[in-house]
């Protein structure tokens, strides 16, 4: 079943699913979406996964815990994005990138996890972001 909502349905959002890092598995919390025809495009949602489950991150008043959800899957691809911002204008590699490109970046170089024969899916997008993995 869809359980993604608004605004992660929007067909120019880098929506981000969730995925088990030790396990390279569906979070089974995450949202799953569709391929569906918004206006005259076909939407493929999510656009990709970030590790989500038992995320090692700095707790409030200090210290590190482990959290689970998109909201801690989210930050990798932000930062991903900030990175190809940087390669892209910054250093000049590509001084007209914008939002549709940097999204066409991040799902051309997604990773594939074991055990899934459909890419791109309505779990796992187009797969696992790796740019943050590269730096």
């Amino acid at each position: 079943p869809i359980s993604l909502t608004i605004p992660s349905t929007a067909s120019r959002v880098v929506t981000v699913g969730a995925y088990d890092a030790r396990s390279f598995s569906y979070a089974d919390f995450s949202g799953r979406g569709a391929l569906e025809k918004n206006a005259e495009m076909w939407v493929q949602k999510p656009d990709l996964v970030a590790p989500g489950v038992r995320v090692t991150t700095a707790k409030a008043g200090g210290g590190y815990g482990e959290y689970s959800g998109t909201s801690f899957a989210v930050p990798f691809v932000t930062g991903s994005a900030a990175l190809l911002m940087e390669w892209g204008i910054i250093r000049g590699n590509d001084p007209y990138l914008y939002g549709e490109k940097v999204k066409a970046y991040l799902r051309r170089g997604a990773r594939h996890l074991p055990g899934y024969e459909r890419w791109p899916n309505n779990q796992l997008g187009y797969g696992e972001d790796v740019i943050i993995r590269l730096h």
